[in-house]
């Protein structure tokens, strides 16, 4: 059902085009009926995607904004796939199955098949700052011997996140979120993901989504090890030698949806299409500048 604008300037709340605007009671409650769960698991790994690192936890700031009285214990468990590619720039794609965990404790601790085990170090109604470890699972050779042959391997590594999240307002819902992961092996380098997103006209107490864009910056480390080609590499693989520089990585679009089949159970599923620049972009490894992703999952939640 589409949205009415209750204002000159159009509101992106979960209040359907029937509801009268100065029915403020009823709008609050179907606001907070929409956000209540607002977000989704995620079943992708931790590795390196043309997912948003919003998506991650798209809503979690918006669930705290519209219901700040919730449990002090949640658990959301299923099992989803992701189709997504092989490595950063690769056209040859590959379907990953797997549980989809989140488990958060009094707003302080989580543990997330998306964001990662951590604290909320900071907190505020409409805000947080996070500290989490990951994972990241590198790229083998293996994953596509006709292009990485003689590249060698990014090892799986321990990742440390530090992230930020901010949401504007109740009546303008748009949420602002940076995170930096710093790779301790493998690329053994920094990464920042700069993304905001909001609630789209459409949602209600069964269906919600959201959208926006994000972009990713990296360091000469973290570029080198994905994209470069040092002499060794270039000796072993036929590639000319390249180095890889610090800067914009890439930019991209996301879409996350959530569909409750009941109060229990409930169908997420994202989209993202991204755009390898900078030097990323003009690297002899990769295949394509532009790569996607789609996964669905099915969870329980408690």
């Amino acid at each position: 059902m589409p949205f009415a604008p209750c204002t000159p300037r159009r509101k992106f709340s979960c209040v359907p085009q029937a509801l009268p605007c100065g029915s403020a009671r009823q709008a609050s409650l179907a606001a907070t009926a929409c956000i209540l769960a607002a977000f989704a698991p995620h079943a992708a790994a931790q590795t390196p995607s043309p997912l948003g690192e919003w998506q991650y936890s798209a809503g979690i700031p918006l669930e705290k904004m519209f219901d700040p009285d919730r449990p002090p214990l949640e658990a959301r468990l299923g099992i989803g796939a992701t189709f997504e590619p092989r490595y950063d720039g690769s056209d040859r794609y590959h379907m990953l199955t797997g549980p989809s965990i989140d488990i958060r404790y009094k707003d302080i601790l989580f543990g997330s098949t998306g964001e990662g085990f951590g604290v909320n170090v900071l907190q505020g109604q409409n805000w947080r700052v996070s500290v989490a470890a990951a994972y990241d699972l590198g790229r083998r050779g293996h994953d596509d011997p006709e292009h990485l042959s003689g590249l060698g391997n990014i090892n799986p590594a321990p990742e440390l996140k530090l992230a930020a999240e901010y949401v504007v307002s109740k009546d303008f819902p748009l949420v602002l979120r940076a995170a930096f992961t710093r790779s301790f092996g493998g690329s053994n380098g920094w990464s920042a993901d700069l993304g905001t997103y909001m609630p789209l006209p459409g949602s209600n107490e069964k269906f919600y989504w959201f959208a926006g864009p994000s972009v990713t910056f990296a360091d000469s480390n973290y570029m080198q090890s994905w994209f470069g080609v040092n002499g060794q590499q270039a000796a072993a693989s036929g590639y000319r030698r390249y180095d890889a520089g610090a800067g914009l990585k890439s930019a991209g679009f996301g879409i996350t949806m959530v569909y409750f089949v009941d109060k229990h159970w409930f169908v997420s599923a994202d989209g993202a299409l991204r755009r390898l620049l900078g030097s990323a972009a003009r690297s002899p490894i990769i295949q394509t500048k532009t790569d996607g992703v789609c996964d669905i999952s099915i969870n329980y939640q408690f």
